[in-house]
């Protein structure tokens, strides 16, 4: 493969998006301190609603207001106070970020949901998700487009000196594709949605945010080909979840990045966290599998936890993040 610039440094970790607790303040200074390299806006969503992943990208959406309803959120009529909770959580931590991280010049990662998550999350005021209505589905992608441009240029005006790594989370990826959203009553399915579609979704989100994009998806079968079709500059998996190599290698191979889900995020029947070592071994491993060059393993993966923290204790999510760090370290000196 052809020499490239990726948009973190060789032996770079970072952390998946959510984090235990409700301490912004606290938070941000553990990731600042765990992930120098790579570190990322923490997600608390145990601070309620508009701090998870559906309330919180929905509150980055114009001109789509959204609200609570039966405790799912839907598109609503106008902004209330629903939206205004989500929005003013991203702010007290955007806040947060640029008062710790003032002077940091590295690259620093953002997280948002997807246009297909959302959309298979996202009710519509009549009922049903926004799944169901392909031009539903077009205005909350061109929302959300808009949105994070924003969004991305409200964080580097925040931090000047930095560079922004945004990652689009699409934890339904794959049910989406397959025809596996459940409809309301539980007795059927949405739809599946056709690749190139998703793909064109996926794009026009990802070349309207306009800095180098990840997509995560912490599920089985994740469909790389498509992934790579979409503009992105990496893929963020749970390791344990790939089982079948060939897609993995020839996405590598055609010049994407990974963020390597190596380190679980719950401890082990002996009740601690992974050592750096085990992390690091469990990478080359991989990598080793693969068939690639040791020598440009540092450069083209991140390490990572295998998904978010929000369930862990906070002791146990800080030695994650801990291992991940040195883990990433010693595949550098590799």
């Amino acid at each position: 493969m052809t020499e490239q610039a990726w948009p973190w440094p060789a032996g770079a970790a970072t952390g998946i998006g959510s984090l235990p607790g409700t301490d912004i303040d606290e938070a941000q200074r553990i990731v600042l301190g765990e992930l120098p390299a790579l570190p990322h806006l923490p997600e608390l969503p145990a601070r309620g609603p508009g701090a998870d992943l559906i309330g919180r990208t929905a509150g980055l959406l114009l001109e789509l207001p959204v609200e609570l309803y039966a405790a799912r959120w839907r598109i609503a009529s106008r902004p209330g106070r629903d939206l205004r909770r989500a929005r003013d959580l991203m702010e007290r931590d955007l806040d947060q970020l640029a008062e710790q991280a003032e002077e940091y010049a590295g690259p620093v990662k953002i997280q948002a949901g997807g246009p297909l998550t959302l959309a298979a999350s996202l009710e519509l005021p009549i009922g049903g998700r926004m799944l169901r209505d392909p031009g539903a589905v077009r205005d909350l992608t061109g929302s959300l487009a808009e949105g994070l441009r924003t969004h991305v240029a409200a964080v580097a005006r925040r931090l000047p000196r930095a560079s922004v790594l945004l990652q689009l989370d699409e934890p339904s990826l794959s049910t989406v594709l397959a025809g596996r959203v459940p409809t309301e009553s539980g007795f059927g399915a949405y739809r599946a949605m056709e690749q190139g579609v998703a793909a064109a979704l996926l794009r026009s989100v990802v070349e309207a945010a306009g800095v180098p994009t990840v997509l995560h998806c912490c599920a089985p079968d994740v469909p790389l080909e498509l992934v790579r079709s979409t503009g992105v500059v990496g893929v963020a998996l749970d390791l344990d979840l790939v089982t079948d190599l060939d897609p993995l290698g020839e996405a590598i191979d055609a010049g994407l990045g990974l963020l390597a889900g190596a380190a679980p995020t719950g401890p082990s029947a002996a009740g601690r966290a992974p050592s750096s070592a085990e992390v690091a071994d469990r990478v080359r491993q991989l990598w080793d599998r693969l068939g690639f060059p040791r020598r440009q393993l540092a450069e083209q993966v991140v390490v990572t936890p295998a998904c978010g923290l929000a369930n862990a204790t906070g002791s146990y999510a800080r030695a994650v993040l801990a291992a991940c760090r040195d883990a990433g370290r010693r595949l550098a000196e590799d």
